[in-house]
């Protein structure tokens, strides 16, 4: 049992919400329970600052500049996805990967801006374990002499050559690895195997519950939900009892399933939800669907949906059938999803960080990746059973329905409880813990 006494510098970065949202799964074992961001800590010397908002700033406009045709998927690979691009598998190549030309040039800003000196030197006055979700952080503490403990936590089912140091056999880097795939290709790059530890994405405590109790509770009241009918629960009733110890008991009445939809930080993809508004009214109609609208922290994309609700006619729904999900922070706007995910049944979302969300039994459904990453978690999820490519938004009503009624959804939610390491966060704490107590010695 890991003692919630042992802290470490939790730090992430404000660039969606991917590394945030994995480190607030982490805040039990952080530092005074604060989760430090290294792109605006107090003292944060304004070439930094500036260094992260463009880099910000530029990620924001091409992830959304990336839906416009042609020129869009060129201006987001030459200036996002040349870093993060992760290439296929196989064939294997022969010998240790290289470093890429953004990787070193990350390593120059480091020591010719002095990028990150500052706040790796308001920490190294505690040096206890430090863990981050982003790999530029892990970059610059060891860069600049952190004297304690190193981890970096992946926070995708696969990963790029810019995850892993210029030097990866002389690092004091230790990996947290959510898949079997990041260990592999860790190891491609020059990574020892001494230093990297399969442990799973960490998930919220409050969507797990103590011995994953409240998970399975939840999925035993989404799964009927989601088969009606029976189609899966009759077939794998010995699969279901060996998971959730009982199959989950008919609806005394019809009980509508609960959709969400979930934007990324970026605010990429809030089309896609006028498009789900466009084809989801009959099902609002015949009471068989409730949907989520999740707009996180960006309120232009909770007023457009808003705008779209009025002028399709919905407004009726608004509060009932269907609610928009907004906060005016990070935290909270994680606080609330987290409330929205204990009640829903199906999510609809590009296939970010929130892919590993399928080891709760929440099925996916998968909408187009942006950047080389998501299109490796989309081929994460399909690989596990646990998510499924939309089809056509604007007749959503029809598959949708269609889908409940063949226990589609409810085999995809099954597998991702299956085959998903739920208990990331309990794991890392563990490696903390270690960390910490080996740095004592």
């Amino acid at each position: 049992m890991v003692r919630r006494t042992q802290k470490a510098w939790v730090v992430a970065v404000d660039m969606g919400y991917g590394h945030q949202r994995a480190a607030s799964a982490l805040r039990s074992f952080a530092f005074k329970k604060r989760i430090v961001n290294v792109d605006s800590y107090p003292g944060i010397p304004a070439l930094d600052k500036l260094l992260w908002k463009e880099i910000r700033t530029l990620y924001e406009i091409v992830s959304r500049f990336k839906k416009v045709p042609v020129i869009g998927d060129l201006v987001f690979s030459l200036f996002i996805d040349q870093f993060q691009e992760i290439k296929e598998f196989y064939p294997k190549t022969q010998g240790i990967e290289p470093p890429t030309m953004q990787l070193r040039q990350i390593y120059r800003l480091l020591q010719e801006r002095n990028w990150g000196k500052h706040f790796i030197s308001l920490l190294n006055k505690n040096p206890i374990p430090l863990v981050t979700t982003f790999s530029v952080i892990a970059f610059m503490a060891e860069h600049w002499g952190y004297k304690g403990p190193i981890l970096l936590v992946e926070t995708d089912s696969d990963v790029a050559r810019s995850w892993a140091p210029l030097r990866p056999a002389k690092s004091k880097i230790v990996y947290c690895a959510p898949t079997e795939r990041v260990v592999e290709r860790l190891k491609s790059y020059g990574v020892p195997s001494a230093k990297i530890f399969l442990t799973g994405f960490p998930l919220p405590e409050r969507l797990l519950g103590k011995g994953l109790l409240k998970a399975k509770q939840n999925l035993g009241y989404r799964l009927s939900r989601l088969d009606p009918e029976r189609a899966y629960l009759s077939k794998y009733a010995d699969v279901v009892k060996r998971y959730l110890g009982a199959v989950p008991p008919l609806l005394k009445k019809p009980a509508p399933c609960r959709l969400t939809f979930a934007v990324g930080g970026a605010g990429a993809y809030k089309e896609l939800g006028s498009e789900i508004l466009e084809g989801i009214g009959p099902l609002f109609e015949r009471k068989e669907f409730e949907l989520n609208l999740v707009a996180g922290t960006r309120k232009e994309v909770a007023e457009y949906w808003k705008r779209n609700i009025e002028e399709r006619g919905l407004t009726k729904f608004l509060g009932k059938s269907m609610r928009i999900v907004y906060a005016m922070t990070k935290q909270k706007a994680f606080e609330q999803f987290e409330e929205t995910l204990e009640k829903t049944d199906i999510l609809w979302t590009k296939p970010s960080e929130l892919s590993f969300y399928a080891g709760l039994g929440i099925p996916i459904l998968i909408a187009p990746p942006i950047g080389s990453q998501e299109v490796q978690n989309r081929k994460w999820l399909l690989y596990v059973g646990a998510g499924l490519d939309q089809l056509s938004p604007v007749i959503c009503h029809q598959w949708l329905a269609d889908f409940v009624r063949k226990g589609i959804f409810a085999e995809a939610a099954m597998q991702g409880f299956i085959e998903i390491e739920k208990e990331g966060a309990k794991n890392i704490g563990a490696m903390i813990a270690q960390a910490l107590n080996n740095h004592k010695q």
